[in-house]
């Protein structure tokens, strides 16, 4: 065995001491006489039908693992030639251009299976494959974050998780730990809500819509679900590090982190670097990283340069110029300073927006807060916390704080300082606009008495307006051709948007149902002969948002309901 390894060497030094030249299409050279890949196969073994493209390298010029085009790969990005290394990446992606892309949905507090209609903040991230390597759009459904800095992540997860010594609530934040960490760290007050001179770099914050309008940049059409849930859902790797040219990273102090974070995350999920090589996760772009080594690494590459420069392999990759899409660096004059641990002034301020979201918003909507605050708070068991809850909501709405007080039994406590008057923001609202109908769930009611050409009208009535139609019916199987897709034994209010009531109904669960549907205020319609089942629910047929005729007449209604939300005079008070 030792004079194997030693002939092995041999051979490794011989051969590098010739030239090496890269091939016509700036490949490395070929393997050696001596050397020998591993059949190319697929993951279930079957013979790969392009062995060329099956290669480890494609392309000639020097990328990450993503497919990002690398420019320079000799120099780390700084602040000035002394200054300390900035670790950053951009990318670009072309607008106009049609990219494929894999969406993931996910809840944060709760464990593994926790269910999809708890309160729970909601992830949402977004792989897009484009020409130019991997561009992950990593979020979630709240306007500002929790936090200021990267440092305090792990708390604030810690914090919203189930109680470490009885895993409960799950998937929740309604309980000690949650405000404990939110009293204290007060810069998340605008977050559990909901100008001139704000800091962009706050991730606490929001940019009025006033000052910085909206702007559609692209449609992203989601038109397929996974196969395997595990391969592709459970394995995909997102990481905001992943850019492409024109989108770049920002410097405030919470995504610095998270550049870290996520990367560190998806190593030891996925157990080593090379999770770019899962199916899932591979670019559609020409990948030629020189990164061979580390567990999973399923590619074997070609050449024996380990490094870049080098002449080994004939200089192969190459670095690519700014006008082949190489990673360009945006150059931002860093403002003199000293390094520290502390945050800039400008992010002090943790009440004032609060104030401007509260004071922005309508009377419906304030009771949501006001009673959102109370259920939450009264969750709460250690009268600590919440006494110094209230202490901060003092600071944002007198009104606000007496009510919840009030629900808790609790003294109302003063404001550390006068409140300001603040200009209130209608982008804040929802209520009072209108809102597309794609996608809601229209549930329609019917029985066999129902007219099949009268059902199949209001079907395709709702179809047509981007809505999604499910048929509701006292058995399964079919009505004439039509199929059933609800029965009472399986429909569930929370998962329509809307009510078409086309027969009547004495069974007790539809008759819950309505009352249901009706409490949270949403579209209802019904045809004369369904009225009874309004009664039986408490529905009445004059109520805001509240539909009675023919069956043409009450579609109608309803969709046009429906683009308000909800009927909101219903559920008020």
């Amino acid at each position: 065995m030792r004079s194997g390894r030693s002939l092995a060497h041999g051979v490794a030094r011989l051969g590098a001491a010739l030239p090496r030249r890269a091939d016509d299409a700036g490949r490395p050279p070929a393997r050696k006489a001596d050397q020998e890949a591993p059949e190319p196969r697929t993951p279930t073994g079957a013979p790969s039908a392009d062995a060329a493209r099956a290669s480890a390298q494609q392309g000639d010029r020097l990328t990450t693992a993503q497919g990002l085009r690398l420019g320079d790969t000799d120099h780390s990005l700084k602040t000035g030639p002394r200054g300390p290394v900035l670790l950053t990446r951009a990318a670009f992606l072309k607008k106009g251009v049609r990219t494929r892309v894999f969406t993931r949905f996910s809840t944060v507090l709760g464990s593994r299976g926790s269910a999809d209609t708890v309160r729970d903040t909601r992830g949402f991230a977004t792989k897009f494959y484009t020409q130019e390597g991997v561009y992950d759009l990593v979020g979630n459904n709240i306007p500002v974050f929790f936090i200021q800095d990267a440092i305090t992540f792990p708390d604030v997860i810690h914090a919203g998780k189930p109680h470490p010594d009885r895993e409960i609530p799950q998937a929740q934040s309604a309980h000690d730990t949650f405000w404990d960490f939110v009293s204290l760290h007060t810069e998340a007050q605008a977050h559990t809500m909901m100008f001139e001179g704000i800091d962009l770099l706050d991730p606490t914050k929001f940019v009025p819509e006033e000052l910085a309008p909206l702007q559609i940049v692209g449609t992203m059409t989601l038109t397929a679900n996974p196969t395997n849930y595990f391969a592709e859902t459970e394995q995909v790797a997102f990481h905001p590090g992943h850019l492409v040219p024109g989108i770049d990273v920002t410097s405030d102090p919470l995504l610095q982190g998270r550049l870290f974070s996520y990367l560190d995350t998806q190593i030891s999920r996925l157990g080593g670097p090379n999770f770019a090589q899962l199916p899932v996760n591979r670019p559609h772009a020409p990948v030629n990283d020189m990164l061979r080594d580390g567990m999973h690494q399923s590619a074997v590459h070609t050449g024996v340069a380990p490094s870049h420069p080098n002449t080994l392999d004939g200089g192969c990759p190459f670095h690519a110029g700014a006008d082949e899409g190489a990673f360009v660096d945006l150059p931002v004059t860093v403002t003199e300073s000293v390094i520290e641990r502390a945050l800039p002034r400008s992010f002090d301020d943790h009440f004032s927006q609060a104030r401007v979201f509260y004071r922005s918003l309508t009377e419906v909507e304030q009771e949501h807060v006001r009673d959102a605050y109370a259920f939450e708070l009264a969750k709460c068991y250690e009268q600590a916390i919440t006494e110094r809850q209230l202490r901060a909501l003092a600071r944002i709405d007198a009104d606000l704080c007496a009510f919840v007080a009030d629900a808790l039994g609790l003294a109302v406590p003063e404001p550390a300082e006068p409140l300001e008057d603040v200009e209130p923001s209608r982008a804040l609202r929802m209520i009072g606009e209108t809102w597309p109908i794609d996608g809601r769930v229209v549930a329609i009611l019917a029985g066999d008495e129902v007219d099949a050409a009268e059902l199949s009208a209001v079907r395709h009535a709702v179809d047509t307006a981007g809505a999604l139609p499910l048929v509701l019916a006292p058995h399964g199987g079919l009505l004439g051709e039509i199929p059933v897709q609800r029965t009472p034994f399986t429909a569930a209010s929370i998962e329509f948007d809307a009510l078409v009531a086309l027969a009547p109904s004495e069974d007790a669960r539809v008759v819950r149902l309505v009352d249901e549907i009706s409490r949270q205020g949403k579209a209802i319609g019904a045809v004369e002969d369904a009225g009874g089942l309004l009664a039986s629910a408490g529905v009445a047929t004059d109520a805001p948002g509240v539909v009675v005729g023919t069956a043409t007449e009450l579609t109608v209604g309803v969709l046009d309901a429906l683009a308000a939300h909800r009927a909101w005079e219903r559920v008020a008070g």
